[in-house]
């Protein structure tokens, strides 16, 4: 095997075994951890501290670490999330989210650097053209990659579903469940009070295992970037100083457009944070049990990576107009549908159907808005996708930060009205474009953003 290919294997296995971990336990901390909103406490900060990382921490572990060392320390980071939660608290899961949100931006720059400096060597040697080659890289990356969200939810609920315990849900518990939630632990009644501890602990036991096999698969096996090719590692990683970047970054919204754009990148964390945090909990454990959130989560994570691919490959034919609109017509409805809906375990088959619709929804408001940003921003692309990571990732912080303050009605009126918002400033956004030139560039031109698209999941 060419050399080069086995050390992108070596990454996406590494990623794939790492994320099957983190993946479960995102969507199980709002369930497992419910007490006084630990779990959704402990996501809001992960997600602050990822803010902070991104804005300087790649640049420096990179260029004193190399790449290879700076993913088998972030991974750590990981592992140490997954050590938090054996004995949750607020002095153990938060400082452990911290951790992690530092550990998330190192982790994802080096693994994009090593694998755009292979793709170049390999492309070097074969006289083959770079961005082809690192195109490629990526694609290998991301199909075994995607894949973990379905394997660390599956494992979860094949371990949860061997309690024992399960309880018959009274009426009046179930009358707790959905959008008129009662604030109150009632959905412990299903959620982690009915899990054994040893059920909990063999489930973090298998995430934290995956996650040293991880380290251990990326210390052993992959290859350090060869001193050959130091020039293209130093051109890759010339990055501005701290400073700069954050100056850069802030002086972008100078740009009207980039202001009209941060309620839908806002939008991204609102939604996302929605459904692993609050229908995951008021919804799922609440009617049916904890061991339903990872099946629930798979047949969200499954349509989004299809989608994904499909809505990728055909926006270029329907353009990003028709696309947000689909997006914004499924999103609004299914709100709206939850905000009537009372869950039942009779309607099993409902429990999916949303999270589906979710993850179609999900699919266009990351490959679109990401895609937007390299179209629009061209020229300014590190300023511009700088505040795509900050604003998409103060959408979670916010929709984590009030999860347990608000019930689920109240959240899903400011869902519609942030998703109502924007669309309002993305038309203004194309009034603006069509206004400045006879074309709209998020309809005719096609940029290559590459396969970063989904890395904004953590």
């Amino acid at each position: 095997m060419e050399r080069n290919l086995k050390n992108v294997l070596v990454i996406s296995f590494g990623f794939l075994l790492l994320f099957t971990a983190y993946g479960g336990l995102q969507s199980l901390q709002s369930s497992l951890h419910s007490e006084e909103g630990l779990g959704v406490a402990s996501l809001s900060v992960l997600y602050a501290a990822l803010i902070l990382s991104s804005m300087f921490l790649p640049p420096i572990l990179i260029k004193k670490l190399g790449c290879k060392w700076t993913i088998a320390g972030s991974m750590c980071c990981y592992i140490a999330f997954s050590l938090g939660n054996f004995y949750a608290s607020w002095y153990t899961l938060i400082p452990t989210s911290v951790i992690l949100g530092l550990g998330g931006a190192p982790l994802w720059s080096a693994k994009c650097t090593y694998l755009t400096i292979a793709g170049n060597s390999y492309a070097e040697k074969a006289g083959k053209n770079g961005k082809d080659i690192i195109n490629q890289y990526f694609g290998v990356f991301f199909l075994i990659f995607q894949s973990s969200g379905i394997w660390g939810n599956l494992i979860s609920s094949l371990i949860f579903s061997q309690a024992s315990n399960k309880v018959e849900i009274s009426e009046e518990n179930l009358a707790c469940c959905g959008a008129y939630d009662c604030m109150t632990d009632t959905t412990n009644i299903t959620g982690s009070a009915e899990t054994s501890n040893s059920l909990i602990y063999t489930l973090l036991g298998i995430y934290t295992a995956s996650g040293v096999l991880a380290v251990l698969l990326i210390v052993i096996f992959l290859d350090q970037i060869k001193s050959d090719q130091a020039e293209t590692e130093k051109e890759i990683l010339e990055t501005p100083s701290f400073w700069s970047t954050f100056l850069a970054t802030f002086q972008h919204l100078k740009d009207k457009r980039q202001c009209l754009l941060i309620p839908l990148t806002m939008y991204s964390g609102f939604e996302q944070g929605f459904l692993s945090g609050d229908y995951t909990k008021t919804y799922v454990t609440c009617a049916l049990g904890i061991h339903y959130v990872g099946y629930v989560m798979i047949c969200f994570s499954a349509v989004n990576s299809l989608c994904s691919l499909l809505f990728g490959r055909i926006s270029e034919f329907t353009g990003t107009k028709l696309l947000f609109a689909l997006a914004t017509v499924t999103n609004a409805a299914c709100i709206i549908a939850l905000l009537l809906w009372k869950p039942h375990p009779k309607q099993l088959a409902v429990f999916f159907v949303f999270p589906a619709l979710w993850g179609l929804s999900d699919a266009i408001w990351q490959t679109q808005t990401n895609g937007l940003y390299g179209i629009l921003f061209e020229k300014h692309k590190e300023a511009a996708f700088a505040n795509y990571r900050l604003w998409e990732s103060l959408g979670f912080v916010i929709a984590y930060a009030y999860s347990t303050k608000l019930q689920v009605y109240i959240k899903l009126y400011i869902l519609l009205s942030v998703l109502v918002l924007s669309m309002v400033t993305y038309g203004a956004v194309e009034y603006l474009e069509a206004k400045s030139s006879p074309e709209t560039p998020t309809a005719t031109k096609k940029e290559n953003v590459g396969p970063l698209t989904q890395e904004t999941h953590m």
